[in-house]
């Protein structure tokens, strides 16, 4: 049975209706002080259940944590939470004194979520940095996933005659990309001040080319416009 959270509902009926498994149904209100109420209204009891969510916002963090404990004390066999955008993972260690690493916190959090009889483990997908999974702790075990067979085949579909990215945190990514299809990888060279992104240089000549742009984390769109 899979169970998910308000931002993740129409994904988790497409899940469920691929998977077919039952769509666990929940009931959700906020109190007049914008706490939320939630009460399963399906019954997970004796079955392995999944909870589906994304990190969006900080009260999207907690509604996965919350459901997620629900699904295990209702009496669920064992527990999948599967999150398809883990968004603090740009604050994956301090580069400053004192700075607070919420990666770390975060997955401290769901780590603390009890384990139900036959495990529980939480599934990540193309994480931003490859040591978040270490930061979760006790019971829960994590598994990272990668999507690039499925960005291969939308790169394909565009045609892409060159697959560029953003910045050096993809660079590999765009490469390998780059590779597979037999095209030119672009990298582009930006610099940042306070919100504004400028772009310097662009590695690749990519005039009158149908390039695709490839990102892993996009907040604003800055440097996707730039």
């Amino acid at each position: 049975m899979i169970f998910a959270t308000g931002a993740y509902a129409e994904l988790a009926g497409q899940v469920a209706e691929r998977a077919r498994v039952p769509a666990g149904e929940v009931e959700t209100r906020l109190f007049a002080d914008g706490e939320r109420y939630l009460r399963l209204a399906s019954d997970p009891a004796g079955r392995d259940a999944v909870v589906l969510g994304g990190t969006l916002t900080e009260a999207d963090t907690l509604e996965i944590y919350d459901l997620a404990c629900g699904v295990v004390e209702a009496g669920a066999r064992s527990l999948t939470l599967l999150i398809p955008y883990f968004g603090y993972a740009t604050m994956e260690r301090a580069t400053r004194a004192r700075e607070v690493v919420t990666a770390k916190t975060r997955a401290r959090l769901l780590s603390s979520i009890p384990v139900p009889g036959s495990g529980s483990r939480v599934l990540l997908l193309d994480l931003h940095t490859e040591g978040i999974p270490f930061y979760f702790e006790g019971a829960l075990r994590p598994v990272s996933l990668s999507a690039a067979p499925v960005v291969l085949d939308a790169l394909k579909r565009l045609g892409a005659e060159v697959v560029a990215c953003t910045d050096a945190g993809r660079a590999k990514w765009v490469e390998r990309f780059a590779n597979e299809l037999g095209v030119s990888a672009a990298f582009v060279f930006k610099r940042r001040s306070g919100q504004e992104t400028e772009v310097t240089a662009v590695s690749a000549q990519v005039s009158g080319k149908r390039v695709v742009i490839y990102d892993d984390i996009i907040r604003s769109g800055g440097s996707l416009l730039a």
